[in-house]
């Protein structure tokens, strides 16, 4: 793809994107689903009335931040309500939400591009980003799930940045990353899973060296190696290089990354020592955690850092386990990846598409009215699919690479020897297991929106799967990475009356309602 056609389709996504969040942003005159709380709770940082809520406060800093510059706007008043706490439009407290939620999207191409260089793969992972259904929902209201997400991902962003750097630049993308990891947890716990995705990623390419160069005959000469760096270093210089310059022990590592011409930046992670990694992905994210809570220990004096936490903790405890007595949309981990259960934000009826929308409680009102109006947590289900489908077969590449050659008696391969398509397929499936398999252990009701920081690589890997399609020698191949294109297109239209619930008939409603499930 030309540079300048890469500019201009990602243009063109974040317009679609920035578009579609904003379009009739108030047109719900009313709270749906959790801005029962978090627009409440927004109100209440603006108001110095002290609450307590289970998550860490980022997410409702950003949105009192919202509410604050939208009162002082002169438009967006068209309708107004007091459920907050005072009258105020709902454009007030969603549109910080949507104009984040925009660049999500833009992100995601960054992250693509940066860990493959190729420009097709970062467009389409960018525009399938875009044509989810479940991200444009939770950015249309004042919720706060999706800050996790952008945080988590501008910490990633952050460090493939910093792997790709030298010196000064690559100490302050560090820091940006440390600080965006902090800042995904202080909006959510779970944030902290973006993180565990990093030490996985350090640890693995580590072992993947180690288990590349071991070998029992040149063991000893290269123990005799790292001895004489001992003496010729001293042990100080020796430890710090062991702790924040690995690479500066082995002699020959810069003329065999010479040799090898092109370095993914994952295989740099081996640049980083213990010291390093505790500085910029312990350390700093505690300290970012910590002073994102001060504004909120400072309004309620009652309990201290460490007793607001152990409220939280007990809070997550008391919520029970995944079944409908505790909550109708409460969905088990292994549910979300088929998307068995999504969640209704918003449902109503009205007798017709000319009545005033209805504005009462996200609860369900069956009968009567022969519109419905449906606000659906739900993603896209051809992407979701096909996209684990594409994870899949990246597993199957990843395992024939490393393994078979190792299981038939030869030398583990170099990593030096991996081709681009193995560094993204170890980069998105650790960053999806490790934003999934710790739920396995959870034990509350948790629900679908909780995939969302795993569901972001499923888009980056059916983009690889559709890349590799469209840039194929053969015409049917390439026809078939069009066509898979276009089919998450339309789907997305498709199901686009459910995310921005917009009227349908009962029958058009029962037409996107696949499984009882759903509904």
């Amino acid at each position: 793809m030309i540079k300048k056609w890469f500019w201009i389709s990602i243009a063109g996504i974040f317009i679609l994107s920035f578009t579609l969040r904003f379009w009739e942003l108030q047109r719900f005159n009313t709270l749906v689903f959790d801005e029962v709380y978090y627009a409440k709770f927004a109100h209440n940082y603006l108001n110095n009335v002290s609450f307590f809520d289970g998550h860490p406060p980022l997410g409702k800093y950003i949105i009192a931040i919202g509410i604050w510059l939208g009162d002082l706007l002169p438009f967006g008043k068209d309708t107004v309500n007091g459920l907050t706490g005072a009258m105020r439009s709902p454009w007030s407290y969603r549109w910080i939400n949507a104009f984040c939620g925009a660049f999500i999207p833009l992100i995601v191409t960054a992250i693509t591009y940066q860990v493959s260089r190729r420009r097709i793969f970062a467009v389409v992972a960018g525009l399938f980003t875009a044509c989810d259904g479940i991200f444009l929902v939770e950015s249309r209201y004042a919720l706060i799930n999706q800050y996790l997400v952008i945080f988590g991902l501008l910490g990633q962003l952050c460090l493939l940045l910093a792997l790709n750097s030298y010196q000064k630049k690559r100490i302050i993308w560090l820091l940006l990353s440390g600080i965006a990891f902090g800042a995904s947890a202080a909006t959510k716990w779970n944030g902290l899973f973006f993180l565990l995705a990093v030490y996985l990623l350090w640890a693995i390419v580590w072992l993947f060296q180690f288990l590349s160069r071991f070998n029992f005959k040149k063991l000893g000469l290269q123990l005799e190696d790292y001895l004489e760096r001992f003496l010729e270093l001293g042990f100080f210089k020796w430890l710090w290089y062991l702790l924040f310059a690995p690479d500066r022990l082995d002699r020959a590592r810069d003329v065999r990354y010479f040799r090898r011409g092109y370095i993914h930046p994952l295989q740099n992670l081996t640049q980083f020592g213990v010291g390093q990694m505790v500085i910029f992905f312990g350390i700093l994210p505690v300290i970012v955690y910590s002073i994102l809570w001060v504004p909120h220990l400072l309004l309620d004096t009652k309990f201290g850092f460490i007793e607001v936490h152990q409220r939280i903790w007990q809070f997550h405890h008391r919520l029970g386990g995944n079944n409908s007595d505790v909550h109708p949309y409460c969905a088990a981990w292994y549910k979300w990846p088929l998307m068995m259960r999504p969640i209704a934000y918003f449902y109503q009826r009205a007798q017709s598409v000319d009545d005033p929308l209805p504005v009462m409680g996200p609860h369900l009102n069956k009968v009567g009215g022969k519109i419905i109006y449906d606000i659906h947590a739900m993603g896209n289900p051809l992407l979701w699919w096909l996209g684990l489908v594409a994870l899949f077969f990246l597993l199957v590449v990843l395992i024939a690479q490393i393994l078979i050659p190792w299981f038939e008696g030869k030398r583990f391969p170099y990593t030096a020897n991996f081709n681009v398509d193995i560094w993204i397929a170890l980069y998105l499936l650790v960053n999806y297991g490790a934003n999934l398999l710790p739920w396995v252990t959870v034990n509350r009701c948790v629900f679908i929106y909780h995939y969302m920081s795993s569901v972001i690589f499923v888009f980056m890997a059916f983009a690889w799967l559709v890349e590799c399609c469209i840039s194929s020698y053969y015409k049917e191949t390439r026809a078939l990475g069009v066509t898979l294109t276009f089919l998450v297109i339309a789907a997305f239209i498709f199901w686009m009356p459910l995310y921005l619930g917009l009227p349908l008939s009962p029958e058009d409603y029962k037409l996107r309602m696949l499984f009882d499930s759903w509904i």
